[in-house]
């Protein structure tokens, strides 16, 4: 389990907690089924209208994917591209062959593939190119349907909003705020649903799937850049050190705050003429 997820989710039922015992007279003043159905199914409807069936049905099943344990397995990646760049060196061909059968990343056994078929580089380099920018292309299209549902749904909300209100209008002649009232408080309630489903479901699940995504876009360059190598036939140990700057952590390319501050420059004098008086 995702353990940013999970706190996630306990803050938001802790929000939604708050809200419902410490800021209204009764929980059930929140309650409002036929105003959350209206904006789960319009939102819903909208999305099956404005995407093909299957690309939404794929993204459904990536909900998964925002619960599970981000894992990216790049060192286990680092560790048999070093291992093939020794056999390549040694140019053991059939040894990097049978090593391919135990390579998990379909990526890096494509690479090494068409290097042991003496492809050129740069024509390995066009093909893995090219499929880092077809996972990019299709991964960020199931992320922006999470955003275009976060779209819809305050939009439905405020359909909901306008249908209370004239719900309310048909009662107004009434006058009374024990009719009014509790038709206005439905009213909004839709764009609460609206606005609560937006902000805590659909956007965070597309922020999640564009992370994970760039993650993986850097997994596979990183990758690519070893095949590079190796078709150069550079040193393992050389390619090991490349590998190891793409997870190596942050540093501030700017600034280094940790490089001690240059002395003023009377102090250096002072210091300079204390010296010369001791030996002295």
């Amino acid at each position: 389990m995702n353990p940013s997820t999970l706190i996630g989710i306990f803050a938001s039922v802790l929000l939604l907690v708050c809200v419902l015992f410490f800021t209204a007279e009764s929980p059930d003043s929140f309650v409002n089924l036929p105003g959350l159905a209206l904006v789960v199914t319009g939102t819903l409807a909208a999305t099956f209208i404005s995407y093909p069936l299957k690309e939404v049905v794929r993204v459904v099943r990536l909900v998964g994917v925002v619960f599970q344990r981000e894992n990216t397995y790049v060192r286990d990646d680092i560790d048999e591209l070093v291992a093939l760049s020794r056999l390549w060196t040694k140019g053991d061909v059939r040894a990097v062959e049978n090593e391919l059968e135990y390579v998990r990343n379909p990526f890096l056994r494509s690479g090494v593939q068409l290097l042991i078929a003496n492809t050129k580089e740069d024509e390995i380099f066009d093909v893995l190119q090219w499929r880092i920018t077809r996972l990019k292309a299709r991964e960020q299209a199931d992320a922006q349907i999470f955003r275009t549902m976060a779209t819809y749904a305050p939009a439905f909300g405020m359909i909901g909003t306008l249908v209370g209100l004239v719900n309310m209008l048909e009662v107004i002649d009434a006058g009374s705020l024990n009719i009014i009232g509790p038709r206005m408080a439905v009213a909004l309630l839709t764009t609460f649903y609206g606005i609560l489903l937006a902000n805590l479901v659909f956007k965070p699940i597309a922020v999640k799937l564009e992370r994970r995504t760039e993650e993986r876009l850097i997994t596979m360059n990183m990758v690519m850049e070893g095949i590079s190598l190796m078709s150069k036939r550079r040193l393992p140990s050389f390619i090991e050190e490349t590998l190891n700057s793409f997870i190596a952590s942050y540093r501030d390319e700017i600034r280094d705050r940790n490089v001690k501050p240059r002395p003023a420059a009377g102090t250096s004098a002072s210091s300079a003429s204390a010296s010369s008086a001791s030996e002295e």
